[in-house]
């Protein structure tokens, strides 16, 4: 639960100082804050072990991107349109946010725009940080603690730590940096970024230490904080920091912030709201009867977020790119409308807000102040924190885009740790042919990541380029070794066995890769061949006739199966598989010549001349062809005699 974004302000003090038993140190009770708030992540790393050892990461993070991320948003969109006072009060806000955030998000998905990846990953950092503050200010509120202070010492706790997670982060900043680079942002010089990672460091010691100093010298003086923040802010910072840069696969790290981030927000919205219903009359339709004190609702709270979150596991299944861009737009528009009304639908400085949670004191409403009015305030943060960077990202994408090769060159040189970066460089210089440069790249990466077989695949692929076989062995044999059961590896290995000499070696080779890719008709074709040359011609028979049944216009499988039907004195189908061939490529001439041996054979000599003709047109090279077309005219005068006699 977010309790301010760039549109709120900070400040959470009541206008006079109010009285809260100092004895309550919880927001329900020990055990339940425990499990729900503080020490969350103590469950979460068990719970991820054991999920890790039956799926993958990236199903873990699907999973949890969709049912947690996207389906948490739907409490605050409950509050947001079920809440008749709030929804008075920020009339215009809950109508014209979302129709602009739709419009925004789907026009940049549909035009495969980056900037709003960056834009989304920021407001989400924030949102995440300014939710570990609101709880900061809550059990800073338990104990009526409320000096300036140490409120804003708390701010700078969340902010400085968790920019600082994301700053030396390799992988975090290395993939922010690329999406800012594919948006055609002009490059930062190495030196800058690593001096701004020692800055933000040096001031996130620095901070700390003012927060130690300033809590002891509130300890002593008798005007405690709540120690139980001080938890919340170790865990959750410490959390943070771990998901970021010491959980070995990123996917996991971050869906586990984000079950951690979930189950506090959904726990403490469903406590506010069910408090919101039994205390203002006013509330009424849906959310009093989503939220009444009952445990059964319980289970129709949570069913209500996973079937919201089930538009975001739709969309990532979706194979229809245009339905799919737009429903990536909606599911986008939807995070940012969470982040947005999250900003100012839950202020803790607010008496209603505060009554909901069980606090004393606070504002009957905001008045933000100032010389400008409150609408104007609002449109300007919007154009600071959304407008101009969008619109600049947008210009920099369509005007300045950068080349691949020079965006992954950018990215090393910033970012120089870390085995992805590399990765990615060495595949768009293997694209580009460059095989040296990218089997360096290639190197460096297992350096960091020697257990990445994709890395392995690939700098074997370019040993191969340049013809150094022997030296891509070993790679393929490792990556083979971390995925066994991969289709892939097994038909690019087997062709490597062939180009050595290894023939017995690639039929096994071949046979597992047309078991694993049952699909793919490039492998049952390889096997087919291997097979004939062993002498199976029953069994590579029936490979080829997997393979053009898998793809119909795959003309060398339909010429080799042809060929091998006619060896066997199956002429009609035969035929029909050299018609095919045909029908795909009409200018192939050996088919035209093959053809032409078929119709011969069945006596059909005035058709065989015209494929034998049809194949020297095509060819005027062709010998066989010439060849045939003598013998065939041959017998045609032949037969012409005979018919005279």
């Amino acid at each position: 639960m977010q309790h301010g974004t760039a549109f709120s302000r900070l400040q959470t003090v009541p206008p006079a100082p109010v009285s809260a038993p100092r004895s309550k140190l919880w927001i329900l009770d020990s055990w339940r804050d425990l499990i729900l708030y503080v020490g969350t992540p103590l469950l979460l790393l068990p719970a991820f072990a054991l999920a890790q050892a039956r799926w993958s990461p990236q199903d873990i993070y699907l999973f949890v991107a969709a049912f947690g991320a996207m389906g948490h948003h739907l409490p605050g969109m409950i509050r947001a349109y079920g809440d008749r006072a709030l929804f008075e009060r920020f009339k215009w806000r809950f109508i014209l946010a979302p129709l602009f955030l739709l419009t925004v998000c789907t026009a940049f998905f549909w035009w495969d725009l980056k900037g709003i990846l960056l834009v989304v990953f920021f407001w989400g950092v924030w949102h995440g940080l300014m939710q570990t503050y609101g709880f900061c200010r809550i059990y800073d509120a338990k104990t009526g603690t409320f000096d300036a202070l140490t409120r804003r010492l708390d701010f700078a706790m969340c902010v400085i730590w968790f920019a600082t997670a994301v700053a030396l982060s390799p992988y975090r900043l290395s993939d922010t940096l690329d999406t800012y680079y594919m948006c055609g942002g002009p490059f930062i010089p190495p030196s800058l970024v690593h001096h701004g990672q020692q800055l933000i460091l040096f001031v996130a010691i620095g901070v700390s230490v003012l927060f130690l100093l300033h809590f002891g010298r509130m300890w002593i003086m008798g005007k405690r904080p709540n120690p139980v923040k001080v938890a919340l802010l170790a865990t959750s910072i410490a959390f943070w920091w771990y998901c970021n840069n010491l959980v070995a696969n990123i996917l996991v790290g971050i869906a586990l912030f984000e079950v951690f981030h979930d189950v506090q927000y959904l726990s403490l919205v469903w406590i506010y709201n069910r408090n919101r219903v039994e205390k203002d009359s006013n509330i009424g339709g849906f959310m009093r009867f989503v939220f009444r004190r009952s445990g059964s609702l319980i289970g129709l709270y949570v069913g209500l977020v996973f079937a919201y979150g089930s538009l975001s596991y739709f969309n990532a299944h979706l194979g229809i790119d245009t339905v799919k861009r737009i429903l990536t737009g909606v599911v986008t528009a939807s995070t940012l409308l969470h982040f947005y009304y999250d900003g100012f639908i839950w202020k803790v400085r607010e008496r209603s807000t505060r009554q909901s949670l069980g606090l004393a004191g606070g504002t009957a409403d905001v008045s933000l102040g100032g010389f400008l009015p409150g609408w104007a305030w609002h449109g300007l943060k919007w154009a600071a924190v959304f407008v101009l960077p969008l619109s600049a990202l947008w210009f920099w994408q369509t005007h300045l885009n950068v080349p691949e090769v020079q965006r992954r060159a950018w990215l090393v040189a910033d970012v120089p740790m870390g085995a992805k970066q590399h990765f990615d460089y060495g595949l768009a210089l293997q694209k580009e042919g460059q095989w040296e440069q990218s089997e360096q790249q290639y190197k460096i990466a297992l350096s960091y990541k020697p257990a990445d077989a994709k890395s392995h695949m690939n700098l074997a692929t370019v040993l191969m380029a340049q013809a150094r076989y022997d030296a891509a062995v070993p790679h393929v044999e490792e990556a083979l070794r971390l995925q066994p059961d991969n289709g892939e590896f097994h038909f690019d290995y087997a062709s490597l066995l062939q180009r050595l000499g290894r023939g017995d070696e690639a039929g096994l080779q071949y046979a597992a890769a047309a078991r694993l890719l049952p699909n793919s008709p490039e492998a049952h074709y390889d096997y087919a061949l291997i097979l004939a040359s062993a002498g199976k011609g029953n069994d590579a028979l029936r490979e080829l006739q997997r393979a053009v049944q898998l793809k119909p216009d795959y003309v060398d499988a339909q010429l080799k199966l042809a060929d091998a039907l006619f060896a066997k004195g199956d002429l009609e189908e035969a035929k029909m598989h050299y018609t095919t061939a045909l029908g795909a490529d009409p200018k192939l001439a050996v088919a035209h010549n093959s053809l032409g041996r078929l119709y011969l054979t069945q006596g059909q000599i005035s058709q065989a001349i015209v494929q034998f003709g049809e194949a020297l047109r095509l060819n005027p090279d062709y010998k066989e062809a010439e060849e045939n077309l003598r013998v065939a005219k041959g017998s045609d005068a032949q037969f012409l005699r005979q018919t005279h006699n």
